[in-house]
């Protein structure tokens, strides 16, 4: 045995019980850091070659390990822009310097330029709905673009499609006389009318007027085919006449038509879609009409158009499914950006950087991004905030071991250097 061994294995134990007190002190040091994930010291032994006669006293050696997996308390506030995460997954957020990293930190707050921006100083990072709904790129961050809640002014966004369903009347009888399309009068009176409203590119309202009108029935009708045939016509319904007592004939053409055919049993078999081409005001209008029947019931039906009037923005809202809207004073709603996760095969081994974030490396795994609430990733919750996941209490009984460990092993490097001396003594 050499006294100098025994005396080195008391250091490397002192130096392994002060690398727990470190992360006890940082445990302690964030535990109301939002989103952290408290760290661990593991040991494991170093053995020296030992003969039967003579033992040689060996080591420990410490791993630091982190608890990133594990998922805080989650803490509601008063701000719609505190997110946090209910299970699996990191928001993607971008540093200063340009680099997108992950954090479970989401206690975000407008910056001077409306980015959200976490108390660390990360933006948060989506995806723009300026192009239609995005589509995730799941291996990696292009495409993300920090998101902006700055929405000032007002907005206004001009119908491209709509849906119309509703009911016609098998029973109606066959029109006779002028049909609408032909817009001249006398007009037939067996045609039904119903207006839906679209907005052009200023946001301003435009009423369209639909005519159905049946103009063929297939006698006797057969089990399959076309039982009837309807008529449809569109108008603006700021060129119908006034002064009278019908709308016809409109001061300009009709802006769409078609016709739609149903079998026997009242099922839609062609004319699922009209097209409304009206270049004075929307543009073009593409209409669904897929959703009629033809059954023994009264006439009905709906619109329901996209598009949005002038409106100012009311406030911004974050769904559980990561999507931002802007609603607006009028009670409509518009998506700005849809909040990607990311997550990576073992989380508790990706690189810990300053700021509470965290990026992947070869032990961790690559990246995978998606949207919330699909494969496997969490979902968002917005005004709440997701609380570090240390154990107080349990972090101040490691307090207390380690300290007595540290101590113990003060005493056996003390114990060494007075074996020294007596082996110095001896000479003199």
């Amino acid at each position: 045995m050499s006294i100098f061994g025994s005396m080195k294995t008391a250091v490397s134990g002192m130096n392994a019980q002060a690398n727990r007190l470190s992360t006890v002190a940082d445990n302690i040091a964030n535990v109301n850091t939002s989103g952290y994930k408290s760290v661990s010291t593991a040991f494991s032994s170093l053995v020296l070659p030992s003969s039967s006669g003579n033992y040689n006293s060996g080591g420990v050696q410490t791993s630091v390990r982190q608890s990133v997996s594990a998922q805080g308390d989650i803490s509601y506030t008063t701000s719609g822009y505190d997110l946090a995460i209910s299970g699996d997954g990191f928001f993607i957020v971008e540093s200063p310097d340009g680099v997108p990293v992950l954090t479970r930190a989401g206690d975000f707050t407008k910056d001077p330029d409306g980015n959200l921006v976490n108390s660390a100083g990360f933006k948060l990072m989506g995806y723009s709905y300026d192009s239609g709904a995005p589509a995730v790129v799941v291996n990696g961050f292009s495409g993300l673009v920090p998101v902006n809640v700055a929405q000032s002014g007002l907005t206004a966004i001009a119908s491209t499609a709509g849906t119309f369903s509703g009911n016609l009347n098998s029973g109606a009888a066959i029109a006779t006389g002028n049909l609408p399309a032909d817009n001249v009068l006398p007009m037939t009176t067996d045609t039904k009318q119903i207006s839906m409203v679209g907005y052009d590119k200023l946001g301003n309202t435009v009423q369209y007027d639909f005519y159905f009108t049946k103009t063929d029935v297939t006698t006797p009708p057969p089990a399959t085919g076309a039982a009837s045939t309807w008529d449809v016509t569109v108008y603006r319904n700021g060129d119908a006449a006034s002064g009278g007592t019908t709308s016809f004939p409109y001061s300009s053409a009709a802006v769409g038509s078609g016709t739609i055919e149903f079998d026997a049993q009242g099922k839609l078999l062609t004319g699922g879609s009209l097209l409304i081409d009206d270049p004075v005001t929307t543009g073009q209008i593409q209409m669904d009409l897929s959703g009629f029947t033809q059954l023994a019931s009264d006439f009905a039906g709906k619109g329901t158009p996209n598009g949005q009037a002038a409106s100012p923005v009311d406030s911004v809202s974050i769904g559980k499914d990561g999507t931002v809207s802007a609603k607006y004073a009028d009670g409509t709603s518009k998506p700005l950006y849809r909040i990607p996760l990311a997550t990576v095969a073992s989380p508790d081994n990706m690189t810990l950087m300053s700021g509470n974030v965290y990026s992947a490396n070869g032990s961790s795994g690559v990246t995978v991004t998606g949207f919330p609430q699909t494969n496997g990733f969490g979902s968002i919750q917005a005004g709440a905030i997701e609380s570090s996941n240390v154990d107080l209490a349990g972090e101040l009984t490691k307090m207390i071991e380690s300290q007595r460990s540290y101590t113990a092993n003060s005493k056996v490097f003390q114990t060494g250097s007075d074996i020294m001396d007596v082996l110095v003594n001896l000479k003199r």
